[in-house]
């Protein structure tokens, strides 16, 4: 079974910065793509940034410049770095990964619980 819990959410003033991280637990033989996803109330999960082992990151058009995603890969943690937030940005995070886990020949995408990110006007 693999976990993936993240923290780092807050409430931050327009303009403001904040880091979320994220830690991958348990059987873990290797991690493929993470990402970072967003659902604000009344709309749809949106991809953030996604970022593939050999480090290809994308981003939505709306956070380019803002917002870097980053990974370790010795330890299983995502990162997402986000400046300049706007309110728009209010959200609840979501961080996925793509894990191969021990003893299994495939892989699956699992999903943290989420944490919620308030931007201030």
């Amino acid at each position: 079974q693999v976990q993936l819990v993240e923290s780092g959410g807050g409430l931050v003033q327009a303009g403001g910065s904040l880091d979320l991280s994220c830690a991958a637990s348990g059987m873990i033989l290797r991690v493929y793509t993470m990402g970072w996803y967003r659902q604000a109330p009344g709309q749809q999960r949106e991809l953030v940034a996604q970022i593939t082992r050999g480090l290809v990151r994308e981003y939505r058009d709306s956070v380019k410049g803002r917002f870097t995603i980053s990974r370790d890969n010795v330890m299983n943690i995502a990162y997402l770095h986000m400046n300049n937030l706007k309110p728009e940005d209010t959200a609840l995070y979501y961080c996925t990964m793509v894990v191969q886990a021990t003893g299994r020949e495939g892989s699956e995408t699992y999903w943290g619980q989420g944490t919620q990110v308030t931007v201030s006007s």
